[in-house]
């Protein structure tokens, strides 16, 4: 099984304010959307309750400490243990947010795929420091700013050195 950390960030880890995005990227939207669909999602409870809705065609994992968490569109789980064990016989999952629960997972992801928009933003969620001598930049993709995207930003692909 793969365990991917995918999210879109500052120039300085920014990942949002007041549990909400910082920026309106359409495009990054879909990317998102092509990657995750038909896969399990794992997210803290903040992250979940900030959707509208459930996203469509993922499974989603929510990890929480709050005791009989009550919502029958997703598998609650209280432990990172707990949510691995619940995606160990697939393929692929994503972990999508917050910024502790990305802190959380980083021992155990594989792949990170991050979107980093070209500015900087006031925050008070951060996604936690890339370091060079554990991750390696295999992809990188700018997109510039257009009538649809008021910054340009750039799709990265890391993955684990395994030195």
């Amino acid at each position: 099984m793969k365990l991917i950390s995918i999210a879109a960030i500052g120039e300085l880890n920014e990942l949002g304010k007041d549990n909400k995005l910082l920026w309106h990227l359409p495009d990054d939207f879909k990317r998102f959307k092509a990657l995750t669909s038909h896969h399990h999602i794992i997210m803290g409870r903040r992250t979940f309750e900030s959707f509208p809705k459930p996203l469509p065609n993922r499974t989603h994992i929510v990890l929480t400490r709050q005791e009989n968490y009550p919502d029958k569109h997703c598998i609650v789980v209280e432990s990172i243990p707990e949510a691995l064990e619940k995606v160990k016989d697939q393929d692929v999952a994503y972990v999508i947010g917050g910024g502790e629960i990305y802190r959380q997972f980083m021992e155990n992801v594989d792949i990170l795929e991050l979107t980093r928009v070209q500015a900087k933003f006031e925050a008070d969620t951060y996604f936690p420091e890339i370091q060079p001598e554990t991750w390696k930049l295999i992809e990188s993709q700018v997109h510039p700013k257009d009538e649809k995207h008021k910054y340009s930003f750039t799709y990265e692909t890391y993955v684990r050195n395994n030195t």
